[in-house]
């Protein structure tokens, strides 16, 4: 009879679960190097203007990404639910790849979901997101993926708000804000 209590404990465990599955942790920052400079003087792929896509070997990304992003971008990895500080940002502006620079999300389409990442229910635009079919750890989910560099960003989901429905559940670490002047 004691263990009818765990249930809804174990329900509640796997529905917060549903984002967080990582192939690979994330890294800390172990390159003093790179965290001095800027993102164009270390990353000669980041831009906010260009649209060509990016495609560059696992070495090459290695070298220019911080570990941290690297591993979510390159490796799929994610990051601990609630260690994003965008997941709770009402900073106006847009949010692009950290890996390339493309355009991602505006702030507007940002929402609470509860999930422990940063939540969006549409993209910049049609062709700032790709969606792959993820059927890894006995699930099926759709990963989305940068339009311009293939990062891995998180997955969605079909339980947002309105208008679209949709609830983009992405990791924090491959996103780079630009607050609205």
């Amino acid at each position: 009879m004691k263990y009818l209590l765990y249930i809804p404990f174990m329900a509640a465990c796997l529905l917060l679960q549903q984002c967080s599955f990582s192939q690979q942790p994330v890294k800390k920052e172990t390159n003093q190097k790179k965290t001095n400079m800027t993102e164009s003087d270390k990353n000669p792929v980041y831009s906010r203007q260009r649209t060509d896509k990016v495609t560059l070997t696992d070495e090459e990304w290695k070298k220019i990404l911080p570990d941290d992003v690297y591993s979510i971008a390159r490796l799929k990895g994610t990051e601990r639910p609630g260690s994003s500080p965008f997941e709770h940002s009402k900073d106006v502006g847009t949010f692009y790849c950290k890996a390339c620079g493309n355009p991602l999300f505006r702030s507007d389409a940002k929402f609470e979901s509860g999930c422990g990442w940063p939540s969006f229910y549409e993209p910049v635009s049609k062709t700032s997101i790709i969606y792959t079919p993820d059927n890894s750890h006995g699930m099926q989910r759709t990963e989305v993926q940068c339009g311009r560099c293939k990062a891995h960003l998180g997955h969605v989901f079909d339980d947002g708000p309105p208008p679209t429905g949709l609830r983009y559940c992405i990791n924090g670490v491959i996103l780079d804000f630009e607050k609205t002047k």
